[in-house]
């Protein structure tokens, strides 16, 4: 969807977001203290590098919003975290990446720049694009998190066999998005996340 609409759409969503938004900071603020948001280094459109929001889901780690990834750990997960994380409600700050242009609400999930330097190529026609808070691959890896834990080498599972799957799907993406294969994403999305 050109910029114009993901700002539109999300203006539109505020006066029903906002309340939301309060009422999580208010809990976060209450169970685990502050910093109530979450902020990583994360590569957007044309490698630019950009700060991505998301509620505070885990215990606090310095490493992780310096761009650290650590797939399949959830120990420092947080009671009211997983709460968050099942519904998805932990993106919801990213409406704000979608104000500041860095986002869009469909697109390929920006990745951290570890993970982008393992098939630097690869990722070239998909940054030529905004990332997005869903897409095919974040509606088929739901449970990334659980798949990853149950893995020896959850890192090495990652990088050379959940990655390169997300890849794939993100250039078919590119190939099929439109206004209405958008829009498509957007409602499979809220269906999976409703009946989580």
């Amino acid at each position: 969807m050109p910029l114009f609409v993901d700002i539109l759409l999300v203006l539109l969503l505020l006066p029903v977001a906002m309340p939301a938004i309060v009422v999580i900071s208010l809990v976060l603020w209450m169970t685990q203290g502050r910093p109530i948001f979450f902020r990583q280094i994360r590569v957007g459109k044309y490698y630019k590098l950009f700060e991505i929001y998301k509620f505070r889901t885990m215990q606090m780690d310095f490493e992780a919003s310096n761009g650290s990834f650590d797939p399949g750990n959830s120990t420092r997960v947080t009671p009211v975290g997983s709460f968050l994380r099942r519904t998805k409600l932990d993106e919801l700050p990213q409406l704000f990446n979608i104000i500041k242009g860095e986002m869009a609400f469909v697109g390929p999930r920006p990745e951290v720049q570890e993970w982008v330097e393992c098939y630097k190529s690869d990722w070239e026609r998909v940054l030529s694009i905004r990332p997005g808070i869903t897409d095919p691959a974040s509606i088929e890896y739901r449970d990334e998190e659980d798949l990853l834990a149950q893995q020896e080498n959850p890192n090495e599972y990652y990088r050379s066999v959940i990655l390169p799957h997300k890849l794939d799907l993100y250039r078919e993406y590119l190939v099929k998005k439109s206004f209405l294969y958008d829009l498509g994403l957007v409602l499979k999305t809220a269906k999976k996340v409703l009946l989580r």
